[in-house]
């Protein structure tokens, strides 16, 4: 076992965060526990258990003498529904019901703040269950410039807002080349908390969450929109290609009664992973660029 003293300052921060993105939240007990001798108690606790379930039901392969009725488990040594429930794991895909839930949610909520709360406060996603923070949009909704990532990081969650971490700061740079900050447009994600693992989110969780996201649109009204990453591509352009064949074109995307013209780009943490791929992404910048001077959203 390595002790925390051989461990560098960087290493054992490292470490830590190591173990907070697996869902550890303590590391010692308050007090010392013999683990070896509380495995001896719990087996020593089965053996009566075990030897009374032998009696009570026939060995595998022997059979009831002519004439007997089969042996019917005893009531008081069944286990109770709960615990049978709990014996095994629990279904983990939403049904469509959780999605009409989801639907009625958004459309009732009249602005961004309300659906922020109906948000918060909705529990019918398991990514809900073990994400820590809700990301919601933030920034200034009424800019008409939206930036739509894909799902929340382990920074994100940690942070409790979207693009944090060394892919926010680089995606700050990344505003700021083109004249914007965050602070100034309307930022958000297509997900609205992190899958365990950073995972890609399920056909049902996407169905859940795809009307968060659009009565975010809905409710903004953005003149103009920038993806950013593979999944906040082919989530809103409905194609199955890489984001390198679906960057860099202006589509347009409907949501309730708008039309708004959209383009792709790679997300910043796709570029520390590929610095090469900076200078796509700079091309896809100046497009946006451009397309906000044209609606007038951003000073020449």
């Amino acid at each position: 076992m390595i002790s925390a003293n051989d461990l560098s300052p960087a290493e054992l921060a490292a470490l830590l965060h190591f173990h907070a993105d697996a869902g550890v939240e303590w590391l010692l007990e308050e007090e010392a526990i013999d683990r070896f001798a509380e495995f001896e108690a719990m087996k020593a606790a089965r053996r009566p258990a075990a030897a009374q379930a032998q009696q009570q039901h026939p060995a595998a392969g022997e059979r009831p003498a002519p004439g007997q009725a089969p042996p019917r488990p005893n009531a008081a040594t069944r286990p109770a529904p709960a615990e049978r429930a709990a014996s095994g794991p629990q279904p983990a895909i939403p049904d469509g019901e959780a999605v009409q839930q989801a639907r009625f949610v958004a459309e009732t909520a009249r602005s961004l703040v309300e659906l922020k709360t109906a948000i918060e406060a909705f529990n019918s996603c398991n990514l809900k269950h073990s994400a820590r923070s809700t990301i919601f949009a933030s920034g200034d909704a009424e800019s008409g410039i939206m930036v739509i990532g894909s799902a929340p990081s382990a920074e994100d969650d940690r942070e409790g807002m979207p693009f944090s971490g060394k892919s926010g700061q680089l995606f700050d740079k990344m505003l700021t080349a083109i004249g914007l900050n965050r602070s100034a447009i309307l930022l958000t994600q297509v997900i609205p908390w992190r899958p365990p693992g950073n995972r890609a989110p399920s056909a049902a969780e996407m169905d859940i969450c795809r009307p968060f996201i659009e009565r975010q649109i809905a409710l903004a009204e953005p003149k103009a929109i920038l993806l950013l990453g593979n999944f906040s591509a082919r989530f809103f352009f409905g194609e199955n290609d890489t984001i390198h064949g679906l960057r860099g074109r202006w589509k347009e995307i409907a949501v309730a009664d708008c039309v708004i013209p959209a383009i792709a780009s790679l997300h910043p943490q796709d570029l520390l992973t590929a610095p090469v791929n900076k200078r796509l992404a700079w091309n896809d910048l100046l497009a946006f660029q451009a397309k906000l001077k044209s609606l007038s959203l951003l000073r020449n």
